[in-house]
């Protein structure tokens, strides 16, 4: 019997190159063996839905899109009764996720990897009541990866977004926040925060650490403080785009699971889409929930 193989494809994504090569991924996938089964998605959410409903009825789900896609997906897998393995061709402009586990950007090349790859088990973060596949942010215009155009999007990384759009220190909103973790708390203003599981940010790789594992069940988080002066905010664009940080700065530290909590509503972006606006933010890494073949 076939093994059965959903493939999901968000037909907008990126510069939308997978259309020029979707009949010979396809053709791959039956040449391993697959019986395949294809869904382009139609709107929002579309990929988590139809993901949690089938599920249980394929050996192996593959979805090509960009990180939003791609957050979507897990979305449906956690919150599906079945967590079958899971391929992705990425198909977007920065690709954060897809360069920190080393899959191939050309859709053949990536293709071939999920017949012929191997299993690994990789962390997935919760947000209060939902998921997130690489980062979790806040702050200094964490809006821009989903209100800008996406034929825009392959010129800068969101990081750099963020860097351009400072033009001066009295653009920046700061967030009095709460910060706990470990036994640790931290209270202050913050311009901006991650929370992340990702050798790539923006485009930047190991902006948050070094030697970064993508199962070991731990985040690595980055808050950056307010600055007082100009000086002090030039300090904290170079930490930044020197992959530095400067603990006077910018808070750095490993976790498995941290909240936020806030007297104003906040607005965060879960791997570059919209998240909500809350108060309080529960985040934990659920180590290893997801399999992918790469």
């Amino acid at each position: 019997m076939k093994k059965k193989l959903l493939l999901i494809v968000n037909p907008t994504a990126g510069r939308e190159h997978i259309k020029n090569s979707l009949l010979q991924v396809v053709d791959i996938f039956i040449k391993g063996g697959y019986e395949v089964t294809l869904h382009t998605t139609q709107a929002r959410m579309d990929a988590c839905y139809t993901v949690r409903a089938k599920a249980g009825q394929y050996n192996l789900i593959v979805c090509s899109g960009g990180d939003g896609t791609l957050n979507e997906v897990t979305e449906g897998l956690m919150t599906s009764d079945m967590r079958p393995l899971l391929g992705y061709l990425p198909a977007g402009t920065t690709n954060d996720f897809a360069n920190s586990i080393g899959i191939k950007k050309d859709p053949l090349e990536a293709a071939r990897a999920i017949v012929d790859g191997n299993p690994f088990a990789c962390d997935v973060g919760s947000f209060n009541a939902s998921y997130f596949t690489y980062i979790a942010a806040f702050g200094l215009f964490t809006d821009v990866s989903y209100l800008t155009p996406q034929e825009n999007k392959h010129l800068l990384g969101h990081l750099a977004y963020v860097l351009e759009g400072i033009k001066s220190i009295t653009s920046i909103i700061p967030y009095h926040l709460k910060v706990t973790y470990d036994g640790e708390t931290l209270e202050g203003d913050f311009i901006y925060g991650m929370v992340t599981n990702s050798k790539s940010i923006g485009g930047f790789k190991n902006l948050t650490a070094t030697n970064i594992e993508m199962d070991d069940g731990l985040f690595e988080v980055a808050l950056v403080k307010m600055p007082g002066n100009f000086l002090e905010l030039q300090s904290i664009i170079n930490c930044l785009l020197h992959q530095d940080p400067d603990p006077n700065y910018i808070s750095s530290f490993r976790t498995s699971s941290i909240t936020f909590s806030s007297t104003c509503e906040i607005p965060w972006t879960l791997d570059g889409e919209f998240g909500g606006n809350v108060t309080q933010a529960e985040i934990k890494n659920h180590k290893k929930a997801i399999t992918y073949v790469v």
